[in-house]
């Protein structure tokens, strides 16, 4: 194979995850889109989503992701959208439920799980762009960041439950009852991003 044969080859495996990234979840919004449990929860759960993929489809103008990272961002994704149809408190999840015997519904534990995952994508580009000096920070920063945003997006709920509707406040909040809700998913989130600067780890070289 030619040299520029091989370049356009490796082009268009780059563009493949991220055109199947973004396909998977213009058609997931879709399909949630349709008669939502309350479309103003609706709209509060996917607003921060949509922001989402609009960073990450002009970050991707600068900088590849690799599959790994696409895979593990859509993540948060697709469970964040399911969770905006259903309210996150009234996805159906109860075989988890039961089989653990919990007093609640744990599904919005795990999508908060899944937004440390996104720690996979900021150390890849730290590390590609050479942009720090040490693993330390190469590995700090990303956890640090993770942390940051999920302490800013429980206030996010918080603002929005003061200033909704009361139903729809509580559906955002998706507190179940535990006073310690916000604490808990903060902690989810910070585990999520653990496990996803230790798979960097294993994958970086």
């Amino acid at each position: 194979m030619s040299g520029s044969g091989a370049v356009g080859l490796e082009n268009m495996r780059g563009l493949l995850p991220a055109r199947l990234f973004f396909g998977a979840y213009f058609v997931l919004f879709l399909v949630c889109a349709i008669s939502p449990y309350d479309r103003s929860v609706w709209w509060a759960e996917n607003s921060p989503i949509l922001l989402l993929v609009g960073v990450v489809a002009w970050v991707q103008k600068y900088h590849r992701f690799s599959g790994v990272s696409f895979s593990l961002m859509f993540c948060l994704m697709a469970l964040h959208t399911i969770g905006g149809h259903f309210t996150f408190a009234l996805v159906p999840f109860d075989w988890v439920t039961d089989t653990f015997g919990f007093e609640r519904n744990h599904y919005d534990r795990v999508a908060h799980f899944s937004v440390g995952f996104w720690a996979f994508p900021i150390a890849e580009i730290l590390h590609r762009r050479n942009l720090v000096n040490t693993k330390w920070i190469l590995y700090l920063f990303p956890v640090f960041s993770i942390v940051t945003l999920a302490g800013a997006y429980e206030v996010f709920e918080w603002l929005y439950a003061v200033s909704a509707d009361p139903a729809a406040g509580i559906a955002v909040l998706g507190s179940q009852g535990d006073i310690w809700d916000a604490q808990k998913d903060i902690l989810a989130d910070t585990l999520g991003a653990l496990v996803g600067v230790s798979l960097f780890a294993l994958v970086r070289d």
